[in-house]
């Protein structure tokens, strides 16, 4: 199936949910996920009306930069060593992955302009994940109002890899949860008014659960084998 064709069946989904909630179907944003394809697999996105990538490695994030003929919106949502920040930060347009300070400092050190993060939070414990624990956000976000190059617009959460849908509601809910919670603080620095929550196999339940950021790969592009298996 083209790009064109599963874009507009996910947007159906994402409407159907938002339907359901008495939503906005315009209050979520469509984050094509493209670390698993080609930079032609990825121009096909924007060709079929994407406007936003997401990459989680600067090497290929970088490729498609350099090689895309339209340029969209940004977004690095794997995490971030802190020594790669210098090789992506003038070409992004939001950081999803937010968890320390020291990646707080680089930035600052070396973005040329306020770039929007979200801070990541593991809500589900795993070990496996990286993000802070639901307890650090709030001491966490109140640290980086010292860095004017930094302005936090939401949290980040990867639910885990299960089809039980209990499990994965309670995830998007507490994360909600602790947005609701920031936003209480009433931070000039932090509105933190976006939740990126939800991927391929799960954003309908994500946006029910007040998802604005969705962020999806294998349903909307896929996987190209040879990138997969490098």
């Amino acid at each position: 199936m083209k790009v064109a064709a599963k874009l507009e069946a996910i947007q159906q989904q994402i409407a159907d949910a938002c339907f359901k909630v008495h939503r906005n179907p315009e209050e979520v944003r469509l984050i094509a996920v493209t670390k698993y394809v080609s930079t032609k697999r990825a121009q096909e996105a924007l060709d079929a009306g994407v406007c936003e990538l997401g990459e989680n490695r600067d090497d290929g994030l970088l490729e498609k930069w350099s090689l895309l003929k339209d340029k969209p919106v940004w977004h690095f949502i794997g995490s971030l060593q802190t020594r790669k920040v210098k090789n992506i930060i003038d070409k992004i347009d939001y950081i999803h992955s937010l968890d320390r300070i020291s990646l707080a400092e680089e930035i600052q050190k070396r973005s040329p302009k306020k770039i929007k993060c979200l801070v990541q939070v593991n809500v589900s414990g795993e070990e496996s994940k990286h993000g802070l624990h639901p307890d650090e956000v709030i001491p966490f976000i109140e640290q980086l109002q010292a860095f004017d190059k930094i302005g936090i617009v939401g949290l980040m959460t990867m639910a885990p890899l299960t089809n039980d849908e209990e499990v994965l509601r309670n995830c998007f809910r507490l994360l909600r949860e602790l947005r609701e919670q920031v936003k209480a603080r009433q931070f000039a620095f932090a509105p933190c008014d976006h939740l990126s929550m939800g991927m391929s196999n799960d954003f309908h339940i994500a946006v029910e659960e007040g998802a604005t950021m969705v962020r999806i790969g294998t349903a909307l592009v896929g996987e190209d084998e040879e990138r997969v298996t490098k």
